[in-house]
């Protein structure tokens, strides 16, 4: 498929889907979000193991698009919230693991889409902010995706403040997973997901599932659930087949894949 605003290039088992829209710093307008959601979905039914989320141009994306709610009632804005909604879940429901390449700023719905990747790697360069806070509308739903991943205390000082934070902090806070020259955010993001492509990649769906469906439970919920879903995968034929490899001294053969009819 060709789109307006995103590039898709893949390079063996990584695909990776570029923000291009530069003169408008990547902003999320609905036309963005609904390629950028379709796109991924294209992206699941492929063999891809995995997917990297970059963006070309001076700025990572500058959050939503204000000229899609200048004037906007109160439908429309709903509309798009919830397309934005769509599109940051769709990142997590994917079976590929998915990295957020950030390179530069990412700043509100910017910041939210970098959350909600499972991992990221930034340039040391790179700044990120959820900054309503400072200024009319305060950012509600990019502060879903940016507590779950810094915590109670740190997302609302970034929420309350507006104050952008460097790469070095968003590391320590664990927004990201690490900061790198910029000379190597390339090379350090292709090792990330390559290491975190290993292994079956049936395997790698159910686990990321089940991470996003246990995180928030109670902790005694939690174990009910992931008990359930690891005695289970632990009877599929590529759970099997690496433990007999392991016994064997020998490299696995996995041969299930995502959306297979096995899955527990």
């Amino acid at each position: 498929m060709s789109y307006e605003h995103l590039l898709v290039a893949a390079d063996g088992p990584i695909t990776t889907v570029t923000l291009n829209r530069v003169d408008q710093r990547n902003a999320l307008s609905l036309g963005v979000m609904r390629e950028l959601t379709a796109a991924l979905t294209a992206i699941a039914r492929t063999d891809a193991r995995g997917v990297i989320l970059a963006a070309n141009g001076p700025v990572f994306s500058a959050g939503h698009d204000f000229a899609d709610m200048a004037g906007a009632g109160l439908e429309q804005a709903r509309e798009l919230f919830r397309v934005c909604t769509t599109m940051m879940n769709t990142i997590q429901s994917l079976p590929q693991p998915v990295v957020a390449r950030v390179h530069a700023l990412a700043t509100a719905g910017g910041c939210q889409l970098v959350a909600s990747c499972d991992l990221a790697v930034a340039a040391s360069t790179a700044m990120f902010a959820i900054p309503g806070g400072k200024a009319g509308l305060f950012c509600h739903t990019p502060l879903v995706a940016v507590a779950r991943n810094v915590g109670r205390k740190r997302a609302l000082e970034m929420a309350m403040t507006g104050d952008a934070i460097d790469a070095a902090t968003a590391a320590d806070w664990g927004l990201i997973n690490k900061a790198v020259a910029p000379d190597r955010l390339e090379a350090e993001t292709r090792d990330l997901i390559e290491r975190a492509t290993r292994g079956s990649a049936l395997s790698k769906e159910l686990g990321k599932q089940a991470f996003y469906r246990q995180v928030d439970l109670p902790q005694d919920d939690a174990y009910d659930f992931a008990v359930e879903r690891m005695a289970t995968a632990s009877l599929l034929p590529d759970s099997r087949e690496g433990i007999a490899a392991f016994f064997e001294k020998r490299p696995a053969r996995f041969t299930q894949v995502p959306g297979s009819d096995e899955q527990p």
